[in-house]
């Protein structure tokens, strides 16, 4: 345990912990680290309302670049801290995948053994004692999971 980390952020305060618990982690055991984050997908349900048909692609490729660039500063601010203490991490974006989907399926491909992740996350309503992606991480994955509050 604690060999190959999956670390994942969304940039929040819970999120930065977390990144700091999985740095702390790697440094104390010399483990390799994944730092990802997700975007969900964007939903297309736009309707006409009676008034015509709405071209809604322009709109849904400009949210698409939107949430890459977004997660693109999450990560090179989460490669800067790894640096920071003297580790060398790999980073991923997956894109269109809810969070709690892709750490599962990110955590089996790359082989980890630990995910590590914040209790809550910036998302909307939340559930009394965990976020609904950290609850339902927990409840799936099938490698340990340390949630950082």
């Amino acid at each position: 345990m604690f060999n190959t980390l999956l670390i994942a952020t969304d940039g929040s305060e819970l999120g930065n912990k977390a990144l700091a618990a999985g740095l702390d982690l790697a440094k104390l055991h010399g483990a390799k680290i994944t730092i990802m984050t997700a975007s969900d997908p964007v939903s297309s349900a736009i309707g006409a309302g009676g008034f015509g048909s709405i071209d809604a692609g322009p709109i849904l490729i400009q949210l698409e670049e939107r949430y890459a660039e977004e997660a693109q500063t999450i990560l090179a601010a989460a490669a800067a801290k790894a640096l920071e203490a003297g580790i060398t991490a790999q980073t991923l974006h997956v894109p269109q995948h809810r969070p709690a989907d892709a750490i599962v399926q990110t955590a089996t491909e790359l082989g980890c053994d630990t995910i590590i992740m914040g209790s809550h996350g910036r998302r909307g309503f939340q559930r009394l004692l965990l976020g609904s992606q950290a609850a339902e991480v927990l409840a799936r994955a099938s490698v340990a999971v340390l949630i950082v509050k």
